[in-house]
């Protein structure tokens, strides 16, 4: 594409001197000159490279990394600057505007582990009270709230000077943007790398996206810029940006947002504590366009909304369970029951069976559970897959790593994913007996399957109902305990954990809710995302 442009000037690039802001300076410079757009840099020191007593929260969205920029654009001595769109205040100064911004990198965040303070029985895989370096207190709760057991230690300088400390054995862990990390190259081959995904670990507001900001008046330069512009990645941030600012604007709440459109929907993801010390809350929220949509999300953090008092759930939750503390923090009582028990089918099993196994998959805790009671022998090639993180951590107390984890609610779209990576193999089922056989369906016939039945599930005859506000099934099982003989009283709203879960309670005509991912902090996100009058 050829454009004319009718810049008959040197465009003039402020940007910061860290290397990752050189990266993104050089990179806009380069996108310039495929315009036919000649730039150069020009490099400006600001206050948050000179403050490094403050932790990165209290200068993130406050202008510290920003308002040199801005200042040097309005007096005209920079015609454009280059900022990480996270930086920036929520209010542009008066006569700047962002004309531009970039796509958006992967916004997940990396968790780097000294490779001897792994334990990749624990989830996150840092060892049980592993020192982790952040200065965010947007990832401190978040952390804390998966492992209350890590110690946090403050840890400030750009990323290689981070990754430099963690070297040099300051800590166990650190954690850092993939975006970064990316960009500018660096080699974690020494290091455990632990890849949060923005939806498990919600990132900064805006992060991974470049922000091109330029005078108001400068309309020439404003046109001659718009090929570089993602209207949809602006349209996603706006949502971000949005909820970022009725919260108070970059005040250092922990607060991450991120949002994405998948299928035709916009997908919202928020965690937001008022301190660091507390759990998080967290919110999933779908809708079909982005308007009122931040306003709508903060509606839902309103400390006087109503929330239920009771809350059943259909398994034991152990005292650290996430689901418990994220409810107990807003005096949500919870009635925590399984109304099944299982049993193992069978107590031994021959070796031989297992000699050319590709894969073995797990579409529960109980079947890792009860399979690796019989003291398998597995071939060295075995690779391992699961449906959820429940299995996923259940595998990694064993001493195991997935090689596939299969995070969607529904089984079809995981049978397809895992479809790709199995097809043609050699699969093992371990698995309750008549078990829904769900992943099996959807793999090709040249694909050679071995079911095992390893536990039966024996229901409760006649469970008591409960009078709880909300019923969260894990399990059809639980369902059909629970339902032979009990009705859904009025006003109680029903959670299922996943969609075959919802299959057996559609079968029964109950309405009910299904959270982002099945695991205990999806059911946590639709239990606070419910609307209760």
């Amino acid at each position: 594409m050829h454009h004319v442009n009718n810049l008959d000037r040197k465009i003039i690039i402020g940007t910061r001197g860290s290397d990752l802001a050189l990266w993104q300076a050089n990179f806009v410079k380069d996108s310039l000159a495929a315009l036919n757009i000649p730039a150069e840099l020009k490099i400006i020191k600001t206050q948050g490279d000179r403050i490094l007593h403050l932790s990165l929260d209290k200068l993130e969205g406050k202008g510290f990394f920003t308002k040199e920029l801005e200042d040097e654009l309005l007096a005209g001595t920079i015609d454009l600057a280059v900022h990480s769109h996270k930086d920036l205040p929520t209010e542009n100064p008066p006569g700047l505007i962002i004309a531009a911004v970039s796509e958006r990198e992967d916004p997940s965040e990396l968790l780097l582990v000294l490779k001897d303070c792994v334990d990749v029985h624990q989830k996150l895989s840092v060892k049980y009270g592993g020192i982790v370096g952040t200065s965010s207190n947007r990832r401190k709760a978040q952390l804390l709230a998966y492992r209350p057991d890590l110690e946090i230690k403050d840890l400030r300088g750009n990323v290689p000077t981070r990754v430099k400390k963690l070297r040099d054995e300051n800590y166990d862990a650190i954690m850092v943007a993939k975006a970064g990390v990316s960009r500018l190259g660096l080699d974690l081959s020494d290091f455990f790398v632990e890849d949060l995904s923005p939806t498990e670990f919600i990132p900064a507001p805006a992060q991974g996206v470049l922000a091109i900001q330029v005078r108001e008046n400068d309309r020439e330069l404003f046109d001659a810029l718009q090929p570089l512009h993602h209207p949809e990645v602006a349209e996603t941030l706006s949502v971000e940006r949005g909820v970022l600012k009725l919260f108070g604007g970059g005040c250092h709440l922990p607060l991450g947002c991120y949002c994405r459109k998948q299928g035709g929907k916009f997908q919202v993801f928020t965690s937001k504590g008022s301190d660091v010390e507390e759990y998080p809350d967290r919110l999933f929220v779908e809708a079909d366009s982005t308007e009122g949509l931040a306003k709508r999300i903060i509606g839902y953090f309103d400390n006087s909304r109503k929330l239920p008092e009771t809350v059943f759930i259909s398994r034991e939750l152990p005292e650290h369970s996430y689901f418990r503390k994220a409810l107990e923090k807003h005096a949500i009582q919870i009635e925590a029951r399984s109304l099944i028990r299982t049993a193992p089918v069978i107590n031994k099993v021959d070796n031989f069976i297992f000699r050319n196994i590709d894969w073995v998959f797990f579409s529960s805790k109980n079947a890792v559970e009860y399979f690796f009671q019989l003291d398998p022998l597995l071939p060295k090639k075995t690779k391992f897959g699961v449906m959820g993180s429940g299995s996923e951590d259940m595998l990694r107390r064993k001493g195991y790593f997935v090689d596939f984890t299969g995070d969607k609610i529904d089984t079809t779209e995981v049978a397809s994913a895992f479809a790709e990576l199995a097809n043609g193999t050699v699969v093992l089922f371990p698995a309750a007996e008549n078990s829904m056989r769900s992943v099996q369906s959807g793999l090709s016939a040249d694909t050679k399957i071995v079911d095992l039945p390893v536990y039966e599930t024996i229901l409760e005859e006649d469970p008591e109902p409960s009078g709880a506000a909300v019923l969260v099934f894990t399990s059809p099982s639980n369902v059909e305990a629970y339902f032979t003989n009990n009705l859904l009283q009025p006003g109680q709203k029903v959670i299922a954990i996943g969609k075959s879960t919802g299959k057996k309670l559609e079968a029964a005509g109950i309405e009910y809710t299904l959270p982002y991912s099945p695991d205990e902090v999806g059911l946590a996100e639709a239990v606070f995302g419910l609307t209760y009058n």
